[in-house]
């Protein structure tokens, strides 16, 4: 299973979690080790003084039986079933048994080297940890020393360090995880600041990303608010390009316009007169809005605006009504609920004449306008009855100056965002087409 994660914080995190799990696991294990083997040393350290302290206390008596000059130096021997044992033993002769071991015996054949050598045996209480040594002598049967611990006591001593240990390094991973999401909480910081500076920008609240960043992103903050300024700039500069264009078609259209309005007086030319006056009046208005628009400074904005469908799509459909009689052209009910769209209202103005006049070509006889939220993009769908494209011009058509047919005349830039379109829009206000190309 392939399982992504997207968020640097969620990645750090996790980072941080393994490598404190396999810190404190790896400090656990080895602190238990270490500890355990330093506790085992002096166990058998201790004991093996004893057994020879214990040797160094025994006499024989006149009868040969072995007897005890004093008691051991440690009193838990002398305790009834303390897990501390001893014994002596010359066989023939007796044997000899510390006041602790009320009950059972050692294996004295366990001490059978003149050197001292430990087993772990079974005691009158349970496992225990033997130390012992024999001692020859000169007549008769050698003598046996034996002592013996309870290795339950050894074991309660790991277990108490154990589960203190345990509890110090579960409070130290808790620490450290807390730390690191502080540390990870303050590093990220500025990212949390960048994104919240491009939502103001693609929201149109600011036209640049204000405030100081660290190093490592100031470079990109500044590439994006370059970005921002050179695609003002190009939005400026193109509609004013825009107006000198309609600035210089306004005089040649103002004559053909009085002409027009001469035929329409003479009545010379009857109902063409007129559909020539109408035309040459639409045009007028459309150069006489972008001298205005140029004047204005235009949509100055041209990261960030919004505007309502349903302010801009009920003039659109009039004119296209009267463009194409014999099509219908009809909106959904959700086209006047419809929210704010993130894009400059005259650009989506020419979007939207662009592909009503492409489905007016095309279509049959019924043209439909849908809208609806997908995720976090504003789908504008229009579609016509008409024949539709094929599988093998689909990438064709989006290309400048492509068109499909020229049956029904056009230019191939009807599916063509406007120029003015900032391209950062692209990705939020997106436009389905199921149309035929202009």
């Amino acid at each position: 299973m392939n399982i992504r994660i997207n968020s640097l914080r969620d990645r750090f995190l996790i980072a941080i979690l393994l490598w404190v799990a396999l810190g404190i696991g790896a400090i656990w294990v080895s602190s238990v080790r270490l500890f355990s083997l330093h506790v085992e040393a002096q166990y058998h350290e201790e004991l093996e003084v004893h057994v020879k302290e214990l040797a160094g206390l025994t006499v024989l008596d006149e009868k040969g039986s072995p007897q005890l000059t004093r008691p051991l130096s440690d009193p838990r021997y002398a305790v009834p079933l303390s897990g501390f044992y001893w014994q002596v033993t010359r066989p023939g002769f007796g044997t000899l048994k510390s006041p602790s071991m009320t009950r059972g015996a050692l294996d004295y054949d366990i001490a059978h080297s003149p050197n001292v050598l430990h087993y772990v045996a079974n005691g009158p209480t349970g496992q225990t940890i033997v130390y012992g040594l024999v001692r020859p002598t000169t007549t008769g049967a050698p003598t046996h020393f034996v002592i013996a611990t309870d290795k339950r006591h050894l074991e309660r001593i790991i277990s108490a360090f154990t589960r203190e240990l345990t509890v110090w390094l579960a409070l130290l991973a808790l620490a450290l995880i807390a730390s690191g999401f502080a540390i990870i909480t303050f590093g990220l910081r500025p990212f949390g600041r960048l994104a919240s500076g491009i939502r103001a920008l693609r929201a149109g609240k600011a036209s640049m990303i204000d405030g100081s960043y660290p190093d490592e992103i100031q470079e990109v903050v500044t590439d994006l608010n370059a970005y921002a300024s050179r695609n003002t700039a190009i939005v400026e500069r193109g509609r004013v390009q825009a107006g000198n264009l309609a600035h210089s078609l306004r005089t040649p259209l103002a004559v053909v316009t009085d002409e027009a309005e001469r035929m329409v007086e003479t009545g010379t030319a009857g109902d063409q007169a007129q559909i020539f006056l109408d035309q040459t009046q639409a045009m007028q208005r459309q150069i006489d809005y972008h001298l205005a628009r140029t004047r204005s400074g235009g949509s100055r904005q041209a990261i960030g605006a919004h505007t309502s469908l349903s302010d801009i799509l009920p003039p659109l459909l009039s004119a296209m009504t009267r463009i194409y009689p014999a099509k219908s052209f009809r909106a959904t009910e959700a086209i006047a609920t419809a929210k704010n769209i993130a894009c400059d209202p005259e650009d989506l103005s020419e979007i939207l004449s662009n592909l009503l006049d492409n489905a007016g070509k095309w279509a049959a006889k019924k043209i439909t306008i849908r809208f609806y939220e997908a995720s976090k993009a504003s789908i504008i769908e229009i579609e016509d009855d008409g024949d539709g494209v094929g599988p093998d011009v689909l990438d064709q058509i989006f290309e400048i100056g492509v068109s499909q047919c020229d049956r029904a005349g056009g230019s191939g830039l009807g599916l063509q965002y406007p120029a003015t379109l900032p391209a950062i829009m692209v990705g939020i206000s997106q436009l389905r087409m199921h149309q035929m190309a202009a």
